[in-house]
């Protein structure tokens, strides 16, 4: 019964509905014991020869509204426990996801996409069992089972009862033995569900490179693997859940023996009629459901309690990112940016630094641009200002706030922030471009994508502005992905703008075009650009060179190009490449 505990918060908040559905139960269990009554009364009238047809259809009358009150009492009982378990999965569901939208990265490092999905659905669904059939079987086998025996001691016989109920204690025993079991097989396999779940979700997200490398059938294979292994880790919850219905059935066909010798012992001797026998036999088949509904319950409980552990487990979770309410959340916030950081790692990595002596300002309207090779620490500068990451040394603000301790929406919603791999979703292509601002016109919508240059595309799409794209942009090239999240992100009209490599899909006359847009339309506001391709970065105010975590060079384009550094060196040679590239083309 420790499941119901857990679930205790839940059942306080609902306790007026599951008190009514209940009280409906129990008198669905009351209204049980009237036709196996009427039955043996009308069964020893027969054999007396003394029923009447008046007898016999009044019998008749008060079976059949005995039927109507447990059709009415099942009715209400229905609504309001299975109800109540619906709220239970509404609930459980919404706590996970807004809990997923208030973890920091290091979490969603930890936990992969299909576990975490497995959670919010599989999980919930067995927690809200719990809620629903476990409340059932616990009062079916409480009160059905209570009031039955109650019926069989008082309305025929005690020691009958007391004979026929003899094998009970060895269910007990057998319920709590398998149950402990039961709980850990159950664990393993929500665990293993969440495993082949991810597989799932892997494969499907990563279909085009599996194709493109002709990687299919080993990836299918791998799938059948895992997909073996969970059955073999089920079959353990199948072997020890399928001892349950057995051992019922032995214990039943015990009772039924005991009460035929014992309660035909009892007739001979005329301490029972016949049709009080006959009575108890009924009252035997109306405790068959209360037997097996004690097994059905340790099945529901255990299972509940393996998959409320598993959803705690996340909400427990804390992050790392700690919000402020400083400040009133409606606050506009605009002004300078001040970034000095001397040392920050990643949580996973304590020993090992990712950035150090990090140190620029820009006020409005300039543009700062973060240029090196791959890993050295232009993204981590990125991640630190979007806060994605705490637990650096040293101080970023901005408009005059420490950005650690402005609240979280009144900071992000300052942002604008375009990746390298965008993701779109699955809806039209104007609600994408208007995602962070659903209420814009469309006249707003197309003055982004004529500033991104994706305008003059999106009028070739079969529907236009209205055309459906499929899941992440599936049915888009990379250089449209890019320049439609460069529209959204300028719809957005934040004042810090991000681009992290985000022209790195679009050709040389393209970057020119948004980027000169972008320094007409960002005159007063901040603009960040993280670039491989220096000729993204050459008009910045700043520009950073990042080696290892550190500023190696910093300056303008020429100032840059003056000293014959990394930027120098690096600008002459995709000089001279796109010169090489433009005479093939000729």
């Amino acid at each position: 019964m420790d499941t119901f505990s857990k679930l205790g918060w839940f059942f306080k908040a609902h306790r007026k509905r599951y008190a009514l559905g209940i009280t409906a139960l129990v008198l669905t269990s009351a209204a049980n014991l009237v036709s196996p009554r009427i039955l043996g009364m009308m069964a020893d009238q027969l054999d007396t020869g003394k029923i009447s047809w008046q007898q016999f259809f009044s019998y008749v009358l008060a079976i059949l509204l005995a039927a109507l009150a447990l059709y009415v009492c099942r009715y209400f009982w229905r609504k309001q426990i299975y109800g109540g378990a619906a709220i239970l999965e509404k609930e459980l569901r919404g706590r996970l996801f807004w809990h997923f939208m208030q973890m920091d990265r290091t979490f969603f490092q930890r936990y992969r996409t299909g576990d975490l999905m497995a959670r919010a659905t599989n999980d919930v669904q067995a927690v809200q069992n719990v809620a629903g059939d476990g409340i059932l079987t616990l009062i079916d086998a409480i009160f059905t089972g209570g009031t039955t025996l109650l019926a069989m001691m008082i309305l025929v016989d005690w020691r009958l009862t007391l004979a026929a109920m003899l094998p009970l204690p060895l269910l007990a025993f057998c319920a709590r033995y398998l149950g402990d079991r039961l709980h850990d097989a159950y664990m393993d396999s929500q665990a293993a569900f969440s495993r082949l779940n991810n597989k799932t979700q892997e494969s499907l997200s990563g279909i085009k490179v599996l194709k493109t490398f002709g990687q299919g059938k080993e990836d299918a294979a791998a799938f059948n693997k895992m997909t073996y292994e969970t059955v073999d880790i089920n079959k353990k919850v199948f072997r020890i859940d399928s001892l349950y219905d057995p051992m019922i059935t032995m214990i039943i066909g015990i009772t039924y023996i005991i009460t035929i010798i014992y309660g035909g012992r009892l007739v001979l001797s005329k301490s029972i009629s016949l049709g009080q026998l006959i009575s108890f036999l009924s009252y035997i088949g109306a405790m068959v459901w209360p037997m097996f509904a004690i097994g059905y319950l340790f099945n529901v409980l255990e299972r509940g309690s393996a998959s409320y552990d598993r959803i705690m487990s996340l909400l427990n979770e804390k992050s790392l990112i700690v919000d402020s309410d400083s400040m009133d959340k409606e606050q506009k916030l605009t002004g300078d940016l001040r970034y000095h950081v001397t040392s920050f790692a990643y949580p996973d990595e304590p020993d090992k630094a990712a950035l150090g002596g990090v140190d620029f300002d820009l006020k409005n309207g300039q543009t700062i641009g973060l240029v090196g090779r791959v890993g050295s620490g232009k993204t981590t500068i990125i991640q630190l200002l979007m806060r994605e990451f705490d637990n650096y040394k040293g101080r970023i603000t901005f408009a005059g706030h420490d950005i650690r301790q402005i609240p979280l929406d009144v900071y992000l919603k300052e942002i604008s922030y375009v990746p390298q791999n965008n993701f779109l979703f699955s809806m039209s292509v104007r609600d994408n471009i208007a995602f962070a601002k659903p209420d814009a016109s469309q006249v707003e919508v197309e003055a982004a994508a004529k500033k991104s240059a994706i305008h003059d595309d999106i009028l070739a799409f079969p529907n236009g502005y209205e055309t459906m794209i499929g899941e992440n942009g599936v049915s888009l090239s990379g250089g449209q992905k890019q320049r439609m999240s460069i529209a959204r992100a300028l719809l957005h009209d934040s004042e810090i703008l991000i681009l992290d490599d985000a022209l790195s899909a679009v050709d040389a006359k393209t970057e020119k075009a948004i980027l000169t847009k972008l320094r007409q339309e960002r005159e007063k506001k901040i603009t960040v650009i993280a670039a491989h391709r220096l000729s993204s970065v050459m008009d910045a105010d700043l520009i950073l060179v990042m080696q290892d975590g550190q500023v190696a060079e910093r300056g303008t384009h020429e100032e840059l190009l003056a000293k014959g550094g990394w930027y120098a060196q690096m600008w002459q040679r995709q000089e001279l490449a796109q010169k090489v590239g433009e005479d093939d083309d000729e």
